[in-house]
């Protein structure tokens, strides 16, 4: 599907397209630390940062990436779930915890965006378990986000299917949708919203920027 939809007409080929982050932008912090609390509740949230505790403590030293340590948590509290109870504990943490969470300027980004028939795009190292109930609750054209295996009878194994949705790769995914939803002879114009320096990249090919809710400029 290509973007003409969101053009005012033939005449004008000029399309926007807004890319958000998700976590402390359209959120007032992480999101995955409480779906896992509200998921496997307190003792068993517990056991699984003991079991990770090394990994990450290694990330909060920087002797390991952000990748690896996301993945051993994952790992160790979403592996054995079946697709059914993965999406009734993402619909209790969309419907009931995330509406607490909410960042009321970036949602007011988001939605002055979707009045002016922009395309949007959620683009967040967040998990797929609960990020596409979030994209479909937002109405957003697209989610990019962190991707999790599932086996051929629908188990999860806890591990990635693909690298983390951070940083570099937040680019490397804004461009395949780009090349897939957009026609060459439009001119596309990318606004992109982020509040980490994991987000820089993504803000850095966006022809209009913003940073923790002020305009981007490109560190020297």
């Amino acid at each position: 599907m290509h973007l003409n939809e969101f053009m005012p007409s033939r005449e004008n080929m000029q399309v926007h397209v807004a890319a958000f982050d998700f976590d402390g932008t359209l959120t007032r912090h992480d999101t995955l630390i409480p779906f896992l609390w509200s998921s496997l509740g307190p003792l068993k949230f517990a056991s699984c940062l003991v079991r990770s505790a090394p990994w990450l403590l290694a990330y909060t030293f920087k002797l390991i990436s952000n990748h690896k340590a996301k993945a051993r948590l994952l790992e160790v509290s979403l592996k054995g779930w079946t697709e059914y109870q993965a999406r009734q504990h993402a619909d209790h943490f969309v419907r009931h915890k995330l509406p607490h969470m909410w960042h009321a300027e970036g949602m007011h980004e988001l939605t002055q965006h979707q009045r002016a028939g922009h395309a949007t795009l959620l683009v967040s190292a967040s998990p797929s378990i609960y990020m596409q109930q979030v994209a479909k609750r937002l109405g957003v054209n697209g989610l990019l986000c962190t991707t999790l295996q599932t086996t051929s009878d629908g188990m999860y194994t806890g591990k990635l299917l693909g690298p983390n949705c951070h940083g570099a790769e937040k680019v490397h995914r804004l461009q395949d949708w780009l090349a897939k939803h957009t026609a060459p002879e439009q001119d596309v114009v990318l606004h992109a919203y982020g509040d980490t320096r994991g987000d820089w990249p993504m803000l850095a090919m966006a022809q209009r920027a913003w940073y923790r809710g002020r305009p981007w400029v490109k560190p020297l």
